[in-house]
């Protein structure tokens, strides 16, 4: 339109006395990223010249069009309009955004958009934002939601289509959008063939078939998890990706060098800050550079620690490697990687920042307050649990395994109750467990045939009278040498400070500590967060239309995820990955996860249901969020309930909104088939289990949204971001063990007491692998840059709906009052598991958090 017709008509009125509606198009190009060659932004600039750029068309929510649909329920669609300026920037925004006009002839037999129809006719894609009309006769404002990645048109079969930010159950949508709702959801389900392109929108199943690499020979040969009841596994996302020449039932797996092109649905990658800074590259760096280059330095000059001054050295000096592989690295590796991991004087370091647990007090983590603190507040604060019968029992079928009865006996004990007698002690819940007998045991005599050396372990602790718990006794099992039929073969070990005794203490400690390094990575974190959580992801995406009210509450819980499990299956958990190489079940690692997840009950994972079936708590109507905790002072509970009722409040508030009734949730065609599927094929091993919801009444889906919810975010929080602060200091929570604990008369039990510092690194995990694990923990305990936290949303208007607006506004107050209530209890002397003899605040479920290393945040998804 001219400049003299903008004058004449200046309410908006075209040539033909149309009028026009105006309207803002953000997107980021591909340039951003630097996908796109030269080439391609040559042929895009000539495509815009000769205008056959990029298109969009209205898409009636009030009007159908008789012919466009077998039904006649397919929406009127408006005249083409054209993305304007595309070869000039005209707003720069942040982070690569950019800003274009788009001008719509307004129609009145389209009437009010419910959605729009956008063409990419370039040579390269874009990721499209948002949509926004000014304007709008009836309406005003009309947003649209995109955040997805569009290809040019011939990628795809079926046009590209994006809704309003309004929710609709499917009984109240529109009924000239309702074709559009179903057929994008066919599209996103695919019909399961073929392997999947990077511009493939498909979301489909498949069992765990990728972890082994049976061409590379034996060793790399794994289990196919999922899909059988020996190996039941929650499915991740099919790639379709060639079977193996050696196994057609394993699928074949990427190189190094393209493991970040592993195919999951474009949306479902990292975004692009994510991928250029610190996180994405990890990865790669520790798999291709990091791993050769402490290879090679200790092939050259084997070493270990001998104190814990080489420890510390990792923090305040750093680790030389070899000149050629910093070369490749810098080579490979983006720039603000490299500043952070290495020095840049030229003395070619590998540096690591300290720990919080050494932060304020080196020798905090030896004491036995702080080891026993950190089960109510540590990292894995998951598993520990009231005491109700001594000696402690096991759960292991005596017919296979024997007698596993604890071997801890009263004499052990009886002088550390304070006064209590065993009996009186349990009466008054006073004695508590951190049981690891059961997990490991059937899998222990082979884990120790390789050079692995580990125990099960059994720890009782008492209460004190001022909140904190003392360890009394850790009991140390091995497999029976003439059969597992036999039973164990035990030690107990009581706490001791010096000599020989001492250390043996301490070692006794390690063991725990290793064998609970393993439960956290493998189960704790792995596969009762990441693992569990893919299939909703794909269900939801499947099932639940992007119009669908809990699809808008659940997505931002999604993000990233089923992309940082795709790299995990690459290089972590993989067979020779970095786990197997650094926790010590190794390459049983995964499938001792799945003999576990026999026993996953969904319903369980709600905070309050874990703390009663641990008894930590018990039922009390009178107490907040009506539970009395045994341990007033766990601050992984205190702060855990508090979010999780927040939590519980702001679903039921949503919920509520768009489901006024129990026979609205049974009648939601998409919710049934969401759950369906997810119950019958996402963890469709367990199917049959009797503990599944019905999801027949809103209280049903109001618990079940609320536990997806707080997995994804809080408790995946809770156990991933203390990684390196707890663990980044080898000697507080080694992976591995390498010897048996030293006998009597032996050089090693000399040793004991001559060097104790040396005894104890020689028994956990070497300098190689202390490295590689603290590397990768690292990586994993960082905030991205674009980090999304609880109570937060991308864009302010995900919704145009007021009810759901304010709910989550309440929402976002009610964490930001938790944070001060953090706050204040960390400053509470009286307190004293908040802090413990480490100086080291319980922060974990601090809502919110800065950038990078920070023990602190809860993200709204499992991105990391």
């Amino acid at each position: 339109m001219s400049f003299l017709n903008k004058v004449v008509n200046p309410l908006g009125l075209g040539g033909n006395g149309k009028k026009k509606i105006k309207g803002e198009v953000v997107l980021m190009k591909s340039t951003v990223l630097g996908f796109n060659n030269f080439e391609s932004s040559v042929v895009d600039r000539i495509y815009e010249f000769l205008g056959n750029g990029i298109s969009l068309q209205l898409v009636s929510a009030v009007r159908s069009d008789p012919a466009g649909a077998a039904n006649g329920l397919k929406g009127k669609v408006g005249k083409v309009a054209s993305l304007e300026s595309w070869l000039i920037k005209l707003t720069s925004l942040t982070a690569g955004d950019s800003a274009y006009n788009v001008t719509f002839e307004w129609d009145e037999e389209v009437g009010v958009p419910g959605a729009f129809i956008i063409k990419n006719n370039h040579t390269t894609e874009f990721f499209l934002k948002t949509l926004t009309l000014q304007d709008v006769p009836g309406e005003g404002r009309v947003v649209f939601v995109c955040n997805s990645w569009v290809y040019p048109t011939d990628k795809y079969n079926y046009d590209r289509i994006f809704f309003r930010n309004q929710a609709f159950l499917p009984s109240e949508t529109p009924a000239p959008l309702l074709w559009y709702r179903e057929q994008e959801l066919i599209n996103l389900r695919g019909d399961g063939k073929g392997e999947r392109q990077e511009w493939d929108r498909v979301y489909d199943y498949d069992s765990y078939n990728d972890l082994g690499d049976p061409d590379k020979g034996s060793k790399y040969v794994r289990n196919t998890l999922g899909g059988s009841s020996e190996f039941p596994y929650p499915r991740r996302g099919r790639t379709g990706r060639a079977p193996t020449k050696t196994d057609p039932s394993s699928e074949s797996r990427l190189s190094f060098i393209t493991s970040l092109e592993v195919y999951v649905p474009r949306d479902e990658k990292f975004g692009h800050l994510k991928m250029t800074d610190f996180v994405a590259y990890g990865f790669k760096a520790i798999t291709q550079f990091i791993i050769p280059a402490l290879r090679m330095k200790f092939d050259r000059t084997p070493g270990e620690f001998d104190s814990f001054k080489d420890v510390h050295d990792m923090f305040e000096g750093g680790i030389q490697i070899p000149k050629s592989i910093l070369d490749g690295l810098s080579t490979n590796i983006p720039t603000p990687f490299l500043k952070e991991m290495f020095r840049t004087d030229g003395e070619q370091l590998l540096k690591f920042p300290l720990p919080h647990i050494i932060k304020d007090n080196k020798t905090g983590w030896r004491t036995d307050e702080e080891f026993a603190r950190e089960m109510l507040a540590g990292v894995n604060p998951l598993i520990i649990r009231i005491l109700k019968e001594f000696p402690p029992t096991s759960k292991l079928d005596p017919n296979v395994y024997g007698d596993h009865s604890s071997t801890i006996t009263e004499v052990h004990i009886k002088d550390n109750l304070e006064g209590f007698s065993i009996s009186e002690a349990l009466e008054n819940n006073r004695l508590f467990i951190l049981d690891h007998h059961d997990t490991v045991m059937p899998y222990l005599r082979r884990i120790n045939t390789t050079s692995t050396k580990i125990y099960v372990s059994r720890t009782i602790l008492f209460l004190k009278n001022d909140g904190t718990l003392k360890p009394l006794a850790i009991e140390l099992s091995l497999t029976h040498p003439d059969g597992d039929q036999f039973g164990a073969v035990s030690n107990v070990y009581t706490p001791a400070e010096h000599g020989a005794e001492g250390t043996i203490w301490q070692l006794a400690k390690a063991y725990v500590a290793v064998i609970d390094s393993g439960h956290h990575q493998l189960l704790s974190h792995w596969l009762n967060t990441h693992a569990v959580i893919e299939p909703f992801v794909i269900a939801t995406n499947r099932q639940l239309s992007t119009l669908h009210p809990i699809y808008k509450l659940l997505q931002p819980h999604y993000r990233d995820t089923m992309y940082i499990n795709a790299l995990a299956r690459q290089s972590l958990v993989n067979a020779g990955g970095i786990l197997e190489m650094v926790v010590f079940p190794g390459k049983f690692a995964l499938e001792i996860s799945a003999k576990i997840y026999k026993n996953w009950v969904l319903p369980e994972q709600a905070l309050p249901a874990d703390l009663l079936k641990r008894g930590m708590a018990v039922e009390d109507p009178s107490a907040p969020h009506g539970l009395r905790l045994l341990i007033e002072d766990y601050p992984y509970a205190v702060d855990g309930l508090e979010i999780w009722s927040a939590i519980k409040q702001w679903v039921s508030d949503y919920c509520s909104y768009y489901y006024k009734t129990d026979e609205a949730v049974q009648k939601d065609i998409e919710l049934q088939s969401w759950w369906k599927e997810l119950k019958e094929v996402g963890h469709g091993d367990l199917k049959d289990e009797p503990w599944w919801p019905k999801m027949q009444t809103r209280q049903e889906l109001i618990d079940t949204c609320s536990i997806v919810i707080w997995i994804a975010s809080p408790l995946h929080a809770a156990v991933n971001f203390g990684q390196y602060p707890f663990g980044g200091y080898l000697p507080n929570r080694p992976m591995i063990s390498r010897r048996f604990m030293p006998e009597k008369g032996t050089p090693d039990y000399n040793e004991l007491s001559s060097n104790p510092e040396l005894a104890f690194l020689k028994t956990v995990t070497a300098e190689f692998e202390t490295l590689v694990g603290v590397s990768l923990i690292e990586i994993l305990s960082r905030h991205a840059s674009d980090e999304i936290f609880l109570g937060q949303r991308d864009n302010p208007e995900w919704t145009s709906e007021e009810n759901p607006l304010q709910a989550f506004e309440r929402f976002g107050k009610k964490l930001s009052e938790i944070e001060e209530k953090i706050l204040s209890r960390n400053n509470d002397d009286k307190l004293k598991n908040r802090v413990g003899p480490a100086k080291f605040p319980y922060t974990l479920l601090h809502p919110t958090s800065e950038e990078g290393l920070t023990a602190k945040g809860i993200p709204n998804s499992i991105s990391i």
